[in-house]
């Protein structure tokens, strides 16, 4: 699975593949990179504006 895919389903952009087995495991890691991945859009965003004031 390409990293742009498996980016989009952690952001719910995509629907997840039926096929792969899901567990409780898999859902924390899931929710822990989801959550790392918007901090650090948010960050990005935040430097975008100290560095442009």
């Amino acid at each position: 699975m390409g990293i742009w895919k498996q980016i989009a389903e952690y952001l719910y952009l995509k629907k997840k593949d039926k096929d792969r087995p899901d567990s409780s495991w898999v859902k924390y890691m899931h929710g822990i990179n989801r959550l790392s991945i918007l901090l650090f859009l948010v960050a990005l965003i935040i430097l975008g504006f100290k560095l442009g004031c």
